[in-house]
């Protein structure tokens, strides 16, 4: 039988895509920072990663650090954790935000434009989670989280098209597989399915009428924020989620059941 492993006082969860000014991935960051996780940014924008991490750090109190790093290439991506390491207390949480999108239509879409898309929403999520898991399994402790779409589940229909779904589709059966491998090993894995976010991935800040148009079938009548997407996350990432793993949370005010 799995023994279950106690949170250490002091604990670090990475965020990657955290740096970007309307993202989820910021917002997450500094959710975690107020429940007093360790933040350690991995973005694309190593100025904008220590900057985010140095705001962090001085309005919540906690250590942090921010590194560039695309999340598609593993060497970049083995760096930026094996830093975070020497750094940062023991990694405890992974959140996988970092993404592109695609909004272009099928019959245009090039094999560049599919392996751009992949790349970061896929093998970055592969990438990390390998890296991380590594740490994790040592400790028998870790917690993962996954950012997939409802684009993943509906096949589209909101702003981005089929490399984007396949990709985020990619992410959900990628996460419930590695949860049948890690969580014996003490790792919960899991899986975030936001619909309609008022973030900028939608294709620029949405105005009134677009927020008007993407909510027409959203039951409860708006589109969402990140802070409720983060809360989310934060659940799925404490010490209380550990009898949770292998699943695809739908988070889209009843847009989508699934």
């Amino acid at each position: 039988m799995t023994e279950i492993s106690t949170f250490p006082e002091a604990r670090t969860v990475v965020v990657t895509g955290g740096a970007s000014p309307r993202g989820i991935g910021r917002v997450t960051a500094r959710r975690l920072a107020a429940e007093g996780w360790a933040v350690a940014i991995i973005d694309i924008d190593e100025a904008q990663s220590r900057g985010v991490a140095d705001e962090i750090a001085e309005e919540f109190g906690v250590p942090t650090v921010g590194v560039g790093a695309s999340v598609a290439d593993e060497s970049q991506v083995r760096a930026a954790f094996d830093r975070i390491e020497a750094e940062m207390p023991q990694l405890v949480g992974l959140v996988n935000i970092a993404g592109v999108s695609s909004p272009v239509p099928f019959l245009e879409v090039t094999v560049e434009e599919w392996e751009r898309v992949f790349a970061v929403n896929m093998r970055g999520v592969f990438l990390a989670t390998r890296r991380a898991a590594e740490s994790m399994v040592k400790n028998s402790l870790g917690r993962i989280v996954s950012l997939s779409s409802i684009s993943a589940e509906r096949g589209g229909g909101t702003f981005s098209k089929v490399p984007y779904s396949a990709s985020k589709a990619g992410v959900v059966g990628f996460s419930r597989a590695v949860a049948r491998e890690l969580s014996p090993l003490g790792v919960t894995v899991n899986a975030v399915s936001p619909g309609p976010i008022d973030t900028d991935i939608m294709g620029g800040t949405l105005t009134d009428d677009r927020k008007q148009d993407l909510s027409r079938d959203v039951l409860v009548g708006r589109v969402g924020r990140p802070d409720e997407v983060a809360s989310l996350i934060a659940y799925l990432l404490g010490e209380d989620a550990g009898y949770i793993t292998g699943v695809n949370y739908d988070i889209n005010g009843g847009l989508h059941f699934s």
